[in-house]
């Protein structure tokens, strides 16, 4: 064989080599397919009918391992959901079914919220609000709870505040309740009544009863956390041995910063609160309670600005004072003092206080920002258009609530979101506005 041939053999060979070589490297890859908008909102309509119960949850991941929780005022109503608008979005003098040329309705707040007044009782609204919280590395819902009498509108709130729990639950968020003792004074006949602590008795009775029983109620080293907004009405530490003596077991106890002494040996730690001197106070609140070995819960706020007196919740302005909000100044400032006291863990006050200004869920005025804070200091990391899923997510509920199919279609996209798999998500959604607009 000469030179040459024996050139050309070996060349030829490898070039086979090298060929067979790269069909190697990547007889591994799968190129899929590209489909079609509509085959896309097939697969998820198909998969939502022929799905074996529901996906669990995924746990956000954080960077910082302090618990966050967010005091929810579960005490709106709309005229759409429950036929009437409700106390908190019109006080004395504030008519929802006024617009201005932009849609806006007119409500007793100075702020408006980004998806406009709404009702607690609304499914959609639930996923929305409970959404956002897991995208912010917010841990859990802590409830305001006046009891479970038919007086005022106790009724209501009870069972708003029961509406979200199987919600809680799917997304996989945790919850507790703050029980306002003071509404034990109050029997149906509006009258201040004997028997308060039968009224208490009944009600820690029935919260251990219907929320206890949750897996995603708070608890502290196997007790539950609960609550009391005081206690401001019962202040007796005897009174409280009597009530507790009626439950089957003794939750952790968290009472209104410098309260635990009225509640004797059921005194489990205290949380801090908004007051009009606003650092000054907060700041030696913390150091009284480390000096005198009191367990706290931080309060971390945005602001405060009421519409009580706009409202005519109030008659004079002698009582008005205001923390402006200064963008997301003042929930920086809290936040710090935090980091500055060891507290056990921290209460957001609060998500929905649109009476009182005080509102962490995005608004008009101050879009997402709040919630981006929440956001860098809990370590998530998610965005401020992964926090826009969940709105996009609401707009499309409410545009085609009539439409069957394509909310079944929209469950998916629920799912995609608390089990974290935001792509997906994005893309459903996506393909949703393209199709039908948003």
């Amino acid at each position: 064989m000469n030179a040459k041939l024996k050139l050309y053999i070996i060349v030829i060979l490898s070039l086979i080599a090298i060929k067979c070589s790269n069909d190697a490297e990547y007889d591994h890859i799968v190129i899929e397919p590209t489909i079609s908008a509509e085959e896309l909102l097939d697969k998820a309509y198909n998969e939502m009918i022929n799905q074996k119960g529901k996906p669990l949850p995924v746990d956000v991941v954080k960077s910082n391992v302090k618990k966050v929780y967010v005091h929810y005022m579960p005490w709106f109503y709309s005229l759409e959901k429950d036929g009437y608008w409700g106390q908190h979005w019109t006080m004395t003098n504030r008519n929802p079914n006024n617009m201005d040329s932009n849609g806006k309705r007119e409500i007793a707040s100075h702020y408006y919220p980004l998806i406009g007044p709404y009702s607690s009782n609304d499914d959609d609204l639930q996923e929305y609000h409970l959404l956002l919280m897991k995208l912010s590395g917010i841990d859990g819902v802590i409830f305001d709870w006046y009891g479970s009498r038919s007086v005022n509108d106790y009724a209501q709130l009870k069972t708003s505040t029961e509406s979200f729990i199987n919600e809680i639950e799917e997304v996989g968020l945790k919850f507790a309740i703050m029980y306002e003792d003071k509404t034990t004074q109050y029997m149906q006949t509006q009258r201040v009544s004997s028997s308060s602590i039968a009224a208490a008795a009944n009600d820690l009775q029935y919260i251990q009863n219907t929320y206890f029983t949750s897996p995603n109620y708070i608890r502290i080293n196997n007790s539950e956390l609960l609550f009391l907004f005081g206690p401001n009405y019962i202040t007796d530490p005897l009174d409280w041995q009597l009530i507790m003596a009626q439950l089957n077991s003794t939750p952790t106890f968290m009472s209104l910063w410098a309260a635990s002494n009225r509640l004797g040996q059921y005194a489990g730690g205290e949380y801090s609160w908004i007051d009009s001197n606003h650092l000054t106070t907060l700041s030696n609140y913390y150091q009284y309670a480390f000096q005198n070995n009191i367990p706290t819960v931080g309060g971390v706020y945005s602001g405060f600005n009421d519409y009580y007196y706009e409202g005519g919740w109030r008659t004079t302005t002698d009582q008005d004072w205001v923390i402006p909000h200064n963008g997301t100044q003042v929930l920086e400032q809290t936040l710090n003092l935090t980091d500055s006291y060891p507290v056990e863990f921290i209460q957001l006050l609060t998500w929905n206080d649109f009476g009182e200004g005080t509102m962490m869920e995005p608004t008009n005025e101050f879009g997402y920002s709040f919630l981006e804070k929440i956001q860098a200091y809990t370590g998530v990391t998610y965005t401020v258009e992964d926090l826009q899923l969940p709105y996009r997510l609401y707009l499309l509920r409410k545009k085609y609530k009539n439409d069957n199919r394509l909310q079944t279609i929209l469950d998916r996209a629920y799912q995609f979101i608390f089990t974290l798999d935001l792509n997906n998500a994005k893309n459903l959604l996506t393909t949703i506005e393209t199709q039908y607009g948003t």
